[in-house]
């Protein structure tokens, strides 16, 4: 086994496993502040499951299309910081079922702005929902203003069941079946009664509720691996760092104290003074059942109670221009337990542009059901959906496709499963997380929730190290004032409760 001597041996080393947001996010920082940094990706690509390639073809696809959204303030100034512009304007979304066009979505920054979330419900155009069911939602506030993503709230809402939150709440059968299920199937990736309650409350008001521009969208204009990541990875290099493709981690070496010195790779060894790890639940599955360091403590042990679900990322070349209304539309009610999206990639992609025909992207999550089949049994069965949605698609011909499957690839954050979940600090002292699942105070979401979790746990490695300035993280916007006063209200009455109540009711 050979040691890698990495860059300067006078600059404290630090090794970085996953180069997806939160692995290129703390190695274009630490590599900024002079650190000799190392970041290690087990696929061929720099990106992860966001990056981007070509087919044999010379086709472009990925795994799957990416949503940037008005509260990803952290990555918006990034891409500034980079000097890139690689997103569309604003745009609007749809939301079909079987029965056809269910739901049209405003820019909502470009209206009078109402207090959360009343903009949300007026402004949204629902075609068939009836008045009565959108107002059957009202009593679901109380939990938005309970759940405030304090460690108390996430342990008294992990165990119960999205559906059994929204029920108990009082939602009416339809809203739930036409509006909630279908934003968990595409934002949480799995049915109501598989979601967390807790995860459900983060994820709609981040996205959703918080404030009345949240839910407003922005695209890359091609493969975000292409647009994004290659000119980043060519900045983190030009700042010092190593970005190595094609290195599965096989172990962690400790020294006596019980700190990293290093980073196993089959027969290398990077050496390290701090380790950041960044990667999925199912990639950091593996690290640990194939580290004799990791597997002998019990936090990464527990890492094998969580999951992962399966994607299915499919791209189609159709023989004529049809007229899709909106760029991206999400689609319920198709299969009971999976949610779809789609979207016109000659609106969406520089690449496809003046493509003479038309180039659509359908991805499913919760997609288990659909990846035992062929790409010739899954086309057919995209076109036929894609036509229910939008009937000139019964009429033209696939001309070329690509399907992507993708088994285990996004977090499941099932109920019971925040106790599993690792913090950005570790038993290890000079061991990071951090990653879309790991557990922050930020309030974030998804791909700016992984990103900030890396400059998180850059700053850690700052702090420990004493070596450099830690890296500036835009928070949320803030609660509007009405719910900054019910969230205080409310926590003054459960403090009062507490104080005169025993507490042994189950939370």
């Amino acid at each position: 086994m050979k040691n890698v001597k990495v860059m300067d041996e006078r600059s404290p080393r630090i090794v970085i496993v996953g180069a997806g947001w939160a692995g290129l996010g703390a190695a274009h920082h630490l590599a900024k502040q002079g650190y000799d940094v190392t970041l290690l990706e087990a696929g061929a690509y720099p990106g992860g499951l966001v990056a981007g390639w070509k087919t044999p073809g010379g086709r472009s696809i990925e795994a799957g299309i990416h949503g940037f959204w008005y509260p990803y303030r952290n990555i918006f100034s990034l891409v500034d910081q980079l000097g890139l512009k690689p997103f569309t304007p604003w745009t609007r979304s749809s939301q079909y079922s079987p029965v056809g066009l269910e739901v049209e979505s405003p820019i909502f920054q470009d209206l009078p702005r109402l207090p959360t979330p009343l903009g949300t419900f007026l402004y949204t155009q629902f075609k068939r929902l009836p008045l009565r069911d959108r107002l059957s939602a009202l009593p679901l506030l109380y939990a938005l203003i309970d759940f405030d993503n304090s460690d108390a709230a996430w342990r008294r809402y992990d165990s119960v069941t999205a559906r059994e939150l929204f029920k108990d709440f009082g939602v009416s059968a339809r809203l739930y079946r036409e509006s909630f299920e279908p934003m968990l199937l595409v934002g949480l990736f799995a049915p109501g009664e598989q979601c967390s309650a807790a995860a459900a409350l983060g994820m709609l008001y981040y996205f959703i509720l918080a404030h009345q521009p949240d839910f407003d969208v922005v695209w890359c204009r091609g493969t975000v691996g292409e647009m994004i990541f290659r000119p980043w990875v060519q900045q983190i290099e030009q700042a010092g760092g190593k970005v190595l493709t094609q290195r599965r981690v096989s172990n962690v070496r400790l020294d006596s104290r019980g700190q990293a010195t290093g980073v196993v790779c089959g027969d290398e060894v990077f050496d390290a003074d701090a380790v950041i790890f960044a990667v999925g639940v199912t990639g950091m599955q593996k690290i640990v059942s194939g580290s004799p360091t990791l597997r002998n403590r019990r936090e990464f042990r527990d890492l094998m109670n969580l999951s992962a679900i399966d994607v299915m990322a499919t791209r189609l070349w159709f023989d004529r221009k049809i007229e899709i209304p909106r760029p991206s539309n999400a689609c319920f009610g198709f299969q009971a337990t999976t949610g779809w999206t789609f979207f016109d990639l000659n609106a969406l992609h520089d690449e496809f542009r003046d493509e003479p025909g038309t180039v659509v992207e359908a991805d499913f999550y919760h997609a288990n059901q659909f990846l035992p089949l062929s790409d010739t049994e899954i086309v057919p069965l995209v076109q036929r959906d894609l036509a229910t949605c939008i009937p000139a698609f019964h009429e033209a011909k696939v001309i070329d496709s690509g399907v992507v499957r993708l088994p285990r690839a996004v977090t499941h954050f099932a109920p019971g499963s925040y106790r599993y979940l690792l913090p950005a600090e570790t038993s290890i002292s000079n061991l990071f997380m951090s990653g879309d699942w790991v557990v922050t105070r930020h309030g974030s979401w998804s791909q700016e929730k992984a990103y900030v979790t890396g400059l998180e746990a850059a700053n850690l490695a700052i702090a420990q190290l004493e070596r450099g300035t830690p890296a500036t993280i835009l928070p949320v916007e803030p609660d509007e004032p009405h719910i900054q006063t019910m969230r205080s209200l409310n926590q003054s009455l459960r403090n009062w409760g507490q104080s005169i109540l025993p507490n042994f009711w189950l939370p």
